[in-house]
């Protein structure tokens, strides 16, 4: 097998663009780029779909291709383990099929399926990793791509069995290899080599190989992206934090905020962090703490079960130079729990066993008050967390008053793990004070708040059941609660509709309901769940203060306006604006007036927002402005409804006067109202100058055309005039309304141009007109479009 895998990508691309499959054509380019640069929510938008057309299209070499890159997005940003393990077997069984087998990609997969099994357990699973890319090694060529990636696997499977030099000696064999057949080393190869340096202490010659391998990379033709940018600075920033020199390291290190959003990051971040907080340059803070639980936590939760050990036991020996006792503890639980999911355990049982004996060592700290008089303290001295945490456990396992005090106790120690990043432990309190008080309203209740953050889906339903035995409504208040924080609002409203058909005055039931509704589209059951609201709700005068949720909220007047405005119901948008104190220019009839600049921000085909200027022309209504692309089903002029809530707050009064002049309005589009039927062809060339351009603007407006510019002042093109000479240039788009044919487009152009010295090109305006596209091509080539 020696097909290139970029040469097929290119002609795949190019095929399926020729055939008319723009969009899968357009996924197999962008795919790789979100997997590798973490842009997890592109990619969950545009993965589905191409996946199906590459299955109704009956390519299976696509198929491979797609899965693959969904694979490195889920291991390698994500860092799933066992979540990911049964797509990992079932693609590498399909990358071995008959039809599959020769897909370039094929190769690939066998690597997702070493990492997946690396994740899970890394040296549990060595035997299974060398003999799968040792067999894949000795049948491919070292000038293929995936010869470096699976040399890397193979040595960092060498360094999770404890054999580093072994490991290093395979990537020079390797580096060796490819470089006789003619192959650059790629940059994450470096990278590797640069880790497996750090293990053995080699930090010097880490440093002295990222400043080699940078340079070298850009050489090759590589354009360094801004993960490759936090991969170089971090590796520098561990290794110079192993040096001792910790300024420069601190000065290197990504923002947490990266490693935050880039899962991959996380473990030398944190192993980075470490080494600073010991040589006394960072601080070890509870916030720090909260964190690393917080990631331990994930890792527990994708069944990356050896990462989440690793890390929970930095995060231990780090709680314990805190003196932070309840939290080692609650780290080593976990670890004691981590460890039966393991395979391989020699040396990481005597790490916990040992976090655990430490954190037990520690100061059992003395009460300043009665256990029952506790929580009061701790809000009224703003006690810390992590103290406030050690003083519940000790008055939570000291106390023997009230039931209902015990259980206030066991509540505010589950809240504060909760946000100290131990929201297991904290669901792991409340089921055993349940136990010992079950009919508490307040335990039930924050367990379940618990449960349905931390997505655990058995702990929800075991939860619903034992509600749902005593009293359903409940049961399936749970349910709904969970379903909507999982987006199946279909889900939502059918256990809304049960506990409303026992409970018909039930107010947050309602707004939960509407709002699963309006995610759906049902724009009509929207509005009649908040009109609903309005005949069920308690006046808000003589409402006592913790029933003030069953009074009408403004909210609810706004959601009202909206689904009415969606539904055309413009009496009862009318009105509802009214309570609102919105002053309406006509009494009654649709509402479209100019009322302010706006900005909508919708959804492209491919999964990413759009934030597109808008005339706002009703309390939920805007027209869109621009000439809008094939990457948007929305076009100039088309009247949009939109969610009443901002998605970005004003300028506050200390910002600059400029940046709060600037400011609009920011809402999400809910959903088409009134389409204008605009179609969008593009015109290329060069810039005319202000009043040509202008002159050009006005004439397409006054025959209801529409144009919106895209380039900018860097935009230039060719001067054919001049050797190597440039002209500034424009890029537009042109809107042509439903009423005028593309001929007459074509025909109105040529006049509006017709006395420019450089004329534009608009090729597929004239093979929509018919015209002759000779003269646009000519064009193109002459000024280099």
């Amino acid at each position: 097998m020696t097909t290139d895998i970029w040469a097929w990508v290119h002609d795949a691309h190019q095929q399926l663009a020729e055939a008319g499959h723009r969009r899968l054509a357009d996924a197999i380019y962008e795919l790789p780029g979100h997997a590798n640069e973490g842009r997890n929510e592109q990619l969950d938008a545009a993965f589905p779909e191409a996946l199906a057309a590459a299955r109704s299209l009956g390519l299976p070499w696509v198929e491979v291709y797609l899965r693959h890159w969904r694979m490195q997005n889920l291991l390698n940003k994500r860092h799933q383990g066992e979540q990911a393990l049964p797509e990992a077997v079932d693609l590498l069984e399909f990358a071995h099929r008959e039809e599959t087998a020769g897909c370039p990609q094929s190769v690939c997969v066998v690597q997702d399926f070493a990492i997946c099994h690396a994740r899970v357990d890394g040296p549990g699973y060595v035997p299974e990793r060398l003999a799968v890319l040792g067999e894949t090694l000795e049948r491919i060529e070292p000038a293929r791509s995936c010869f470096d990636c699976l040399s890397r696997e193979y040595s960092d499977a060498l360094e999770d069995d404890g054999r580093a030099e072994e490991a290093l000696a395979h990537l020079d064999t390797a580096a060796a290899r490819m470089q006789a057949a003619g192959e650059r080393l790629s940059l994450e190869f470096h990278h590797s080599r640069a880790g497996t340096l750090h293990r053995l202490g080699r930090y010097e010659e880490v440093l002295a190989l990222l400043d080699t391998a940078e340079p070298a990379a850009r050489a090759g033709g590589r354009d360094l992206g801004e993960n490759d940018r936090r991969w170089g600075a971090l590796l520098r920033a561990r290794a110079l934090a192993a040096l001792g020199r910790t300024d420069e390291a601190l000065a290197l290190l990504p923002a947490r905020e990266d490693a935050e959003r880039h899962a991959d990051l996380r473990a030398n971040w944190t192993e980075t962090v470490e080494l600073l907080v010991a040589a006394g340059a960072r601080e070890n803070d509870a916030e720090l703490g909260a964190v690393l639980a917080g990631w331990v936590g994930y890792l527990d939760g994708t069944g990356a079960h050896r990462p989440c050990v690793d890390l929970l036991l930095a995060a231990g020996r780090l709680a314990l130079a805190r003196g932070a006792r309840t939290v080692a503890l609650t780290l080593a639980a976990t670890g004691e729990r981590k460890l039966a999911q393991l395979r391989r355990t020699d040396g990481v049982a005597g790490e916990i066993a040992a976090l655990r004996a430490a954190a037990e060592a520690l100061p059992v700290p003395e009460l300043p008050v009665p256990p029952g008089e506790l929580t009061a303290h701790l809000a009224e001295a703003q006690v810390p967390h992590e103290t406030g945490a050690d003083l519940l456990s000790v008055a939570l396992d000291r106390y023997r008053g009230e039931q209902a005090d015990a259980t206030a106790l066991a509540v505010e120690l589950a809240t504060v793990l909760g946000r100290l990043g131990h929201p297991r432990a904290a669901a792991d309190l409340l089921w055993r004070r349940l136990d010992a008080d079950p009919a508490s309203e307040l335990l039930a209740g924050v367990l379940g708040a618990v449960l349905i953050d931390t997505g655990d889906a058995e702990g929800v339903r075991r939860l619903a059941d034992r509600l749902a035995a005593t009293s359903p409504a409940d049961g399936h208040w749970v349910r709904a609660r969970f379903a909507a924080a999982e987006r199946r609002w279909a889900e939502v409203v059918e256990h809304c509709a049960a506990i409303l058909a026992d409970h018909p005055d039930r107010i947050n039931t309602r707004r939960l309901a509407a709002a699963a509704a309006t995610e759906l589209g049902d724009h009509a059951t929207a509005q009649r769940l908040y009109q609903e609201i309005l005949e069920h709700a308690l006046p808000t005068e003589g409402t006592p203060e913790d029933q003030l949720h069953r009074t009408v909220q403004q909210p609810d007047l706004w959601h009202l306006v909206t689904a009415a405005t969606a539904n055309r119901d413009w009496a009862v948008v009318r009105a509802t604006g009214a309570l609102l104190g919105i002053e309406f220019d006509e009494p009654e009839g649709p509402v479209d007036e100019e009322w302010q600049l706006v900005t909508v921000r919708a959804t492209r085909t491919n999964g990413a927002t759009a934030d597109l200027p808008a005339l706002r022309t009703g309390p939920a209504t805007a027209r869109l402005l621009p000439v809008l692309g094939d990457d948007l089903t929305l076009n100039h002029g088309d009247v949009v409804v939109f969610a009443p809530a901002l998605l970005e707050d004003p300028p506050g009064a200390e910002a600059p006067e400029a940046e709060r002049v600037r400011w609009r309005p920011v809402f999400e589009m809910l959903t088409l109202l009134d389409p204008a039927g605009y179609t969008t062809y593009w015109i290329d060339g060069a810039w005319p100058g202000d009043e040509p351009w202008a002159a050009l603007r006005e004439g397409l407006q006054e025959s209801g055309h529409a144009v919106w510019a895209y380039s900018g002042e860097q935009y230039s093109v060719t001067d054919p005039g001049e050797e190597d000479g440039l002209l500034p240039g424009i890029y537009a788009a042109v809107g042509v309304p439903p009423t005028a044919s593309a001929a007459e487009a074509d025909a109105l152009l040529h006049r509006l141009t017709a006395d420019w010295p450089h004329p534009l090109a608009w090729l597929g305006l004239a093979e929509a007109a018919g015209a002759d596209v000779a003269r646009h091509e000519e064009i193109a080539e002459r000024y280099g479009l």
